[in-house]
């Protein structure tokens, strides 16, 4: 069996984490669906960075839409949502046969937006309703001002990516506000089914500590770090709170595993696939660490959602002086930033070429 059709037989959904004019202009995303079991995909700043800094494919449409008076923000959401609604229809063949589990396509509000709560929530509204596809999930930073636009946004009916989580603590966070966004849906007589996922960024933990740990620790933070929020993700499915919700007719918000493509070229390529295969869970990795996998990868078991194995091995960082608290709020300023980065940058390259 292809490697990435046993990885989707163990419960896990595969979605790319890349989106170009190139990928859908040249059958690439279409094969990836065909050939090794690709039901979703993920974006963000620095991946709309890359793909309209590196190719001239977006030069005719920037061109055009300079004309037409677009500049800045608006000109680029107008680019990236061109890109995912084609995206979204590849998709949707998925997202119907599944009722809406899977399927998904990810567009991020504006990284500047990361510490207002207000302008989050407007935003989130209008992209996805300019987006017009069922399949669009609009992701919103798990931040302290993000957790109320989830939550808000969760309410007016807006499928939710949380994004820019690093932590067990961060995932329970960000799933006590959808849960409080179902549950005024259902107070006020609306539909609680809106879809969300959580997504815990994990090879990130591992680039931190590269020079502080010993050799025999590392990559091994991150998996440990997924590890113990799975088995929280879990905990809550179980939980008396959650079974209210889903006898009322809520849908589950699933867990998904980002920052998935391997940073330390030492290491394998296949790391972090082959280490958090798991029933009810997304793994989202870059096109490279697909075909890797695809190529050579191997599925060794699924995640336990009962053991503490995990927890030996967090031991040991503690004994060797890492805060996972700090390190996790460090991570998540960091993460907000590097976005914010790649933001400025890409409204900086749309500009030149606007200009051009």
């Amino acid at each position: 069996m292809n490697p990435t059709r046993e990885l989707q037989a163990t419960g896990q959904s595969l979605w790319l984490d890349n989106i170009t004019r190139g990928l859908l202009n040249d059958g690439v995303l279409a094969n990836y669906i065909k050939d090794l079991s690709v039901t979703g995909l993920t974006s963000n700043p620095t991946i709309f960075q890359k793909a309209i800094a590196g190719t001239d494919l977006y030069d005719s449409a920037i061109d055009q839409k300079t004309r037409d008076g677009k500049t800045g923000e608006a000109l680029f959401f107008e680019l990236a949502i061109e890109d995912l609604r084609r995206a979204a229809d590849l998709f949707r063949p998925v997202h119907d046969a599944t009722e809406g589990v899977d399927g998904w396509v990810s567009l991020e509000v504006s990284p500047l937006l990361a510490s207002d709560t207000t302008k989050t929530i407007k935003a989130a509204a209008d992209l996805h309703a300019r987006a017009d596809r069922p399949n669009l999930f609009i992701k919103i930073p798990g931040t302290h001002a993000g957790l109320a636009a989830i939550e808000e946004s969760i309410f007016n009916g807006v499928p939710v990516n949380v994004t820019l989580l690093f932590s067990r603590e961060h995932y329970s966070a960000a799933a006590n506000a959808y849960m409080k966004g179902v549950e005024r849906r259902l107070a006020a007589g609306l539909d609680p089914k809106v879809r969300s996922v959580a997504s815990l960024f994990v090879s990130r933990w591992d680039a931190a500590v590269q020079d502080e740990v010993a050799p025999n620790l590392q990559n091994r933070l991150g998996i440990a770090i997924a590890q113990s929020t799975y088995k929280a993700y879990r905990e809550l499915l179980a939980s008396p709170r959650w079974q209210a919700l889903a006898d009322a007719g809520a849908v589950p918000q699933r867990l998904l595993w980002a920052s998935t493509g391997t940073k330390d070229p030492e290491a394998s390529d296949t790391l972090y696939l082959q280490a958090l295969a798991a029933p009810d869970t997304i793994n989202t990795i870059p096109g490279k660490t697909l075909l890797a996998f695809a190529d050579h990868g191997q599925v060794r078991g699924v995640l336990s959602d009962d053991g503490d194995d995990y927890q030996s091995v967090l031991d040991q960082f503690e004994d060797a002086g890492i805060d996972r608290d700090a390190l996790a709020a460090r991570l998540q300023v960091e993460g907000a930033k590097s976005f914010e980065d790649s933001w400025n940058g890409l409204l900086e390259r749309i500009a030149s070429k606007s200009g051009a």
